[in-house]
């Protein structure tokens, strides 16, 4: 993989928004490949394709490529909020590749993939509508919070300008892709106990150390009132999925 980005592809542009995407899906075409399956490249989508910027040759995943000169730290702006609600909702979502790269060197620093199963609905955040004076007046945006998705699915490609091994990228994926096959409430379920089990910041937990955390579970998921079987249930998932293992008497070993 190479980090330096074509900024030649730049220079019939004057808008910095226009340069940095024309750029940055340059270098994606040259550089990217599939962690879902074995393809070495990625294929730019058809022209004015919304939402979608690649499309693996091989398996046909789509992805969605965001990019800024500078660190993704906690969100990750996206479109309209409505059709983002009903893609999450209807498992429609693209994979996310979060690319932040140096705007003096055109070089690409970080490049985080989000799996579309990890984009759920408590990690998505609606923005306020825009003011009666904008030229889309009322329109509502959202974003991706990223605190809000585990670390075990934010993988990262590129770390601090050192590109990781692609067969590892893809083992990460695939630990996670059993979330593929499930529908939106009950992957969020399961991410929301990850995430939160993660933020615990042990290697060794126990149930009522999760138990602990049972009210901000409840705020993500208020229609639920049976949050604590929830969470033995998700535990139990996590199990089968190879993230924890059961050590006895109510506690937990992260196997990652």
């Amino acid at each position: 993989m190479v980090l330096q980005m074509p900024v030649d592809l730049a220079a019939p542009y004057k808008s910095g928004s226009q340069r940095a995407r024309v750029v940055s899906e340059g270098w994606g075409s040259r550089n990217l490949y599939c962690p879902r399956c074995d393809s070495p490249r990625l294929e730019p989508s058809s022209v004015n394709t919304r939402v979608v910027d690649f499309v693996c040759p091989g398996c046909e995943a789509a992805f969605q490529l965001k990019s800024q000169s500078h660190p993704f730290s906690r969100r990750v702006t996206d479109a309209a909020y409505g059709p983002m609600r009903r893609a999450i909702e209807e498992s429609r979502t693209p994979h996310l590749l979060a690319l932040d790269y140096d705007p003096l060197s055109w070089c690409v620093r970080n490049l985080t993939l989000l799996p579309s199963f990890a984009l759920t609905i408590s990690c998505l955040e609606k923005r306020k509508p825009l003011a009666l004076t904008a030229r889309r007046s009322g329109w509502v945006g959202c974003n991706i919070l990223l605190f809000n998705i585990p670390t075990d699915a934010r993988i990262k490609v590129v770390s601090d300008g050192s590109p990781s091994d692609p067969a590892t990228v893809r083992r990460r994926f695939r630990l996670l892709q059993p979330l593929e096959k499930l529908g939106y409430e009950k992957r969020g379920w399961t991410l929301d106990v990850l995430n939160l089990v993660r933020s615990l910041h042990k290697t060794e937990f126990s149930l009522a150390d999760v138990y602990t955390h049972s009210d901000e579970l409840q705020l993500l998921h208020p229609k639920n009132q049976h949050v604590r079987d929830k969470i033995r249930q998700q535990l139990q998932h996590l199990r089968d999925m190879g993230l924890v293992e059961f050590a006895g008497r109510g506690r937990y070993l992260l196997k990652f």
